[in-house]
């Protein structure tokens, strides 16, 4: 059809901080967009602000997976204000899934 998501806009950012204004923890995994182009990088600095505050301002537990969304949180210079990043998405994911990671196997056989 021709058409491509690149970002979301600031009505979606609205109803986003919002939905998230009362959550206790939260977890990006992921950009909304294009971020690494300017033109396309609202969106996803929005959710980050929008992590970042909650994580400062109420105390939420903002969880950051995936080398993307570190790579966003570094760029938007609010990375020091979330409680915790991970370059590993998808196996932080698995984890949150209750699967058993290889590495964190190994160390319990160690």
């Amino acid at each position: 059809d021709g058409w491509m998501g690149l970002d979301n806009g600031p009505a979606s950012t609205a109803e986003q901080k919002e939905a998230l204004s009362d959550c206790k923890t939260v977890i990006m995994n992921g950009p909304m967009g294009v971020f690494e182009f300017e033109a396309f990088n609202k969106g996803t600095f929005g959710l980050v602000d929008i992590l970042a505050d909650l994580s400062k301002d109420s105390g939420a537990i903002t969880i950051i997976g995936g080398g993307d969304s570190v790579a966003a949180c570094e760029q938007s210079g609010r990375a020091g204000d979330m409680s915790h990043i991970s370059t590993g998405g998808g196996a932080s994911l698995e984890l949150l899934e209750g699967k058993i990671l290889p590495g964190v196997a190994a160390l319990a056989d160690a």
